[in-house]
């Protein structure tokens, strides 16, 4: 009797934490974790830090087609990590200048690894002041190409065909704004 006495007890005993656990998963509003909102380091909410390479993009007026890019190419969780990352990053009116259609045609599903990888040759995984960047220098860039570095007249031009005109340091690097799209090299 003892015995079956005692088997009660604990069943009791698990039966009542595991409800308890139950309700620790739910949380204090009752909530599961499906309410939690999906998404990485880009929905932390942080008015206090330096942004991010993703938010100073994401304040400019002039880098719209670049931040929806990104969002089409899923490369924001990426680039709101710590890093440290470099990007080039293209107004607008450097969008515009490409041939008509062409961005357009790179935002549709079928071509997002062709869009991932011109913006990933945007991108070099290391925090560069422009101070550093020197004539005849190249750059690694994220999708495994090289982006090679000449100064002209003080100005700070990539591949020869894209000037530096601004940059902003964020938290996990810098923001080099500039004035061209930079394609990569055609693959052998």
């Amino acid at each position: 009797m003892k015995k079956i006495f005692s088997l009660l007890a604990i069943s009791g005993i698990l039966l009542f934490c595991s409800c308890n656990n139950k309700s620790a998963e739910t949380g204090a509003a009752g909530t599961t974790d499906a309410a939690v909102p999906a998404g990485g380091q880009e929905n932390v909410k942080d008015d206090d830090s330096q942004k991010d390479v993703v938010k100073v993009a994401v304040g400019s007026p002039d880098h719209t087609t670049l931040v929806a890019a990104l969002k089409q190419a899923e490369l924001v969780t990426s680039l709101a990590n710590a890093g440290p990352f470099t990007v080039f990053a293209p107004t607008n009116a450097a969008f515009d200048k490409l041939p008509a259609g062409t961005v357009d045609g790179l935002m549709k599903d079928d071509k997002k690894a062709d869009l991932q990888n011109i913006l990933q040759y945007h991108v070099t995984t290391s925090a560069l002041d422009v101070s550093f960047l020197r004539d005849g220098m190249n750059l690694g860039m994220v999708n495994g190409d090289n982006l090679s570095i000449s100064v002209k007249d003080g100005k700070t031009v990539l591949n020869g065909s894209a000037t530096i005109v601004a940059s902003v340091r964020a938290s996990n690097g810098w923001v080099h704004v500039i004035d061209g799209v930079l394609l990569p090299p055609a693959k052998k």
